[in-house]
């Protein structure tokens, strides 16, 4: 059985920062240190809302030890998602040509969305040198869906013009729409994946009954398996006007986490390498999961940092 690595999707997350890092540890080099004295790897999705300079990559590999992994999530222009002209660089924002009343791009051309893959290769490229970067994060949004079969199609020409422009980064693919694994489409999507070698990125979310969510299956289509935890809060899931941390605010209970181990130990047995990432990224609760998590899994997914620090206000942090 491969190794089972385990993180959470944030480390810089308002709350997280409140809740989780002791008092003395406060500027961000010494966030990114802390957090890598307990796990191993993480995802960072902040680049969904813009593209960092390269230096942002340059510094969080420095500042990491030699074996830490950054998965990092695709700019959201690069996923067909809607984004804010004013959150491009200069150089993406000489090729917008249509915006709405918000300030939203509208109709991006060819030209702009392989500038777009351009700008985030050149962002990554200091990870990828110091070979620091895990799996690129396509979390495609809830509108593309499969129920289609002529936008299907495109669809798919799309994941696979993206791996193109990611040349030799791992393709993690997240799909938000539960038509792509109903029926015989599940089959149909996993077979794509693995033909390709891109990674299906199982999920656990809220379920409604009117299944508008993922449901929580687990497949490997590469030698990565890939597990996001988003949270069970129903009610703030679709929330337009919630935060990021607002919508994931959710704390797993120990019952919940173990009845997603057996998946993840089948995961492990078809992978190289198994990632197991919390999204529930509100006060402790994402790097409080992780650890409950790789203790319920044993020495599959032995805790990275497991030693005890004291704090400034005498207590004992354990990295929960």
């Amino acid at each position: 059985m491969s190794r089972v690595r385990v993180g959470t999707c944030s480390w810089t997350d308002k709350t997280m920062i409140e809740r989780w890092y002791p008092p003395q540890v406060t500027s961000a080099e010494a966030r990114l240190r802390y957090y890598a004295e307990r796990y191993d790897t993480v995802e960072a999705d902040s680049p969904f809302y813009a593209i960092p300079k390269p230096i942002v990559a340059e510094n969080w590999a420095k500042r990491s030890p030699a074996e830490f992994v950054f998965h990092v999530k695709a700019f959201g222009m690069m996923t067909r998602h809607s984004v804010d002209e004013r959150r491009l660089p200069p150089e993406l924002r000489e090729l917008v040509t249509d915006v709405d009343e918000r300030g939203r791009v509208l109709h991006p051309s060819a030209e702009l969305i392989d500038a777009s893959f351009d700008c985030f290769n050149d962002f990554v490229e200091p990870l990828r040198a110091a070979s620091k970067l895990g799996g690129v994060l396509m979390q495609f949004p809830p509108y593309m869906t499969a129920n289609d079969p002529a936008r299907v199609s495109e669809h798919l020409d799309y994941i696979e013009y993206a791996a193109e422009k990611l040349g030799d980064a791992r393709m993690l693919v997240e799909f938000r729409h539960p038509s792509w694994v109903t029926g015989a489409r599940e089959a149909e999507t996993m077979r794509f994946l693995s033909d390709r070698g891109f990674s299906y990125v199982s999920v656990d979310a809220p379920q409604f009954p009117d299944r508008s969510t993922m449901p929580p299956i687990a497949a490997a289509t590469s030698d990565w398996s890939y597990v996001r935890l988003h949270g069970r809060n129903r009610d703030t899931y679709f929330g337009k006007s919630a935060s990021a941390a607002d919508r994931f605010d959710y704390l797993y209970t120990e019952e919940e986490l173990a009845g997603w181990a057996p998946r993840v130990r089948e995961l492990a047995a078809e992978s190289d390498t198994t990632w197991v990432m919390f999204n529930n990224c509100k006060n402790d609760y994402a790097p409080r999961n992780a650890r409950e998590m790789a203790e319920i899994l044993g020495d599959v997914a032995a805790p990275y940092g497991g030693h005890a620090i004291e704090r400034e206000d005498g207590q004992l942090d354990l990295g929960v």
